[in-house]
C-alpha cells in the first residue's frame, strides 16, 4: 500500500495580482500517493562517460643491425639476419648522397661495376662503424623493373609450385602475388604494399601475359626487404646475375 503524502495546491489569486506578475499563492495542501512525487523530481542531467581515445598502431621500424667489427670495416658484407642480402658500401658522391657515404642494397654479392646497377634494389645510409639500419631505406625504382621481369618469366615457365597451386585454388578469376615477408590469411587479401602484382587465371592455369604490376608494392616495409616464394626467388637471382654480367 503506497504511503500518503502532503503535496502543495497551487491556487491563483486574483486577476488583477496575476497580470501583475506576482508568484501564485500556495493556498491548501491535498493527499497524494508518493509516486505523484516523481512528478516534482528535476530530472538528472546526463551521465557523463569518459570515452577512450583511439590509438592508432604504428608498426616498429626495422631494428638496426649490429655487425662484427670485421665486417663493418669490408666493402661487401651480408644481412645478420638473411644470409641472401648484401650491403655495399660506396663512397661518395652517390646516389642519395654527395657528401657522405650509402649502403647499396642489392641480392649480390660480388662487386658492382656502377652506384646505379639496376641490381640495387635501394639505399641505406651508412651509420656509425657498425651499424646498419633499414630506416630511412630508398628504393630504386629501377629495381623493380627487372624484379617484374623476373616474376613475370617466372610464371610464365611454371617455375614455382606455390603460384601454381595458388592459380589451381583460384580457378578462374584474378590471382595476386604476395610477398612473403607478410602472408595473409587463407582466404584475405594482403597489404596493398605486399602485393607484388596480379595475374589472371583460367581453368587454373596461370595467364603470365596478363602479369599487372601494383603500383603500391613497396620493396622494404616493417616486415623487412622483399622475400619471395622459392621458384620465383631462384628466377630473381638468375635475372640479377644476368644483368650484373651485362653491366661488367
Amino acid at each position: 500500500m503506497s504511503r500518503l503524502l502532503a503535496v502543495p495546491r497551487v491556487v491563483l489569486r486574483s486577476k488583477y495580482l496575476h497580470q501583475k506578475g506576482f508568484a501564485p499563492a500556495l493556498t491548501s495542501y491535498s493527499w497524494q500517493p508518493e509516486r505523484s512525487l516523481h512528478a516534482f523530481r528535476r530530472a538528472a542531467p546526463p551521465e557523463r562517460r569518459h570515452t577512450r581515445q583511439r590509438t592508432l598502431r604504428i608498426p616498429e621500424p626495422q631494428r638496426t643491425r649490429l655487425l662484427s667489427s670485421a665486417s663493418s670495416t669490408s666493402k661487401i658484407f651480408s644481412d645478420p639476419d638473411r644470409s641472401d642480402l648484401f650491403y655495399h658500401l660506396i663512397q661518395p658522391p652517390n646516389p642519395v648522397s654527395s657528401s657522405n657515404p650509402a649502403y647499396a642494397v642489392s641480392f649480390i654479392s660480388t662487386e658492382l661495376s656502377h652506384p646505379d646497377s639496376k641490381v640495387v634494389m635501394g639505399w641505406v645510409p651508412a651509420g656509425i662503424e657498425g651499424e646498419v639500419s633499414l630506416i630511412g631505406f630508398r628504393e630504386d625504382a629501377s629495381f623493380k623493373e627487372i624484379l617484374h621481369e623476373a616474376i613475370r618469366k617466372g610464371l610464365q615457365e611454371g617455375v614455382d609450385d606455390i603460384q601454381i597451386n595458388g592459380a589451381l585454388q583460384t580457378h578462374s578469376g584474378w590471382m595476386h602475388v604476395h610477398d612473403d615477408r607478410n602472408i595473409p590469411a587463407l582466404g584475405r587479401i594482403g597489404d596493398p604494399d605486399d602485393i607484388i602484382a596480379s595475374v589472371l587465371v583460367e581453368d587454373g592455369k596461370i595467364l603470365a601475359e596478363t602479369y599487372q604490376p601494383m603500383p603500391a608494392y613497396r620493396l622494404c616495409t616493417a616486415d623487412g626487404i622483399t622475400r619471395l616464394t622459392p621458384g620465383l626467388d631462384k628466377k630473381l637471382r638468375e635475372v640479377l646475375v644476368e644483368a650484373a654480367t651485362r653491366q661488367h
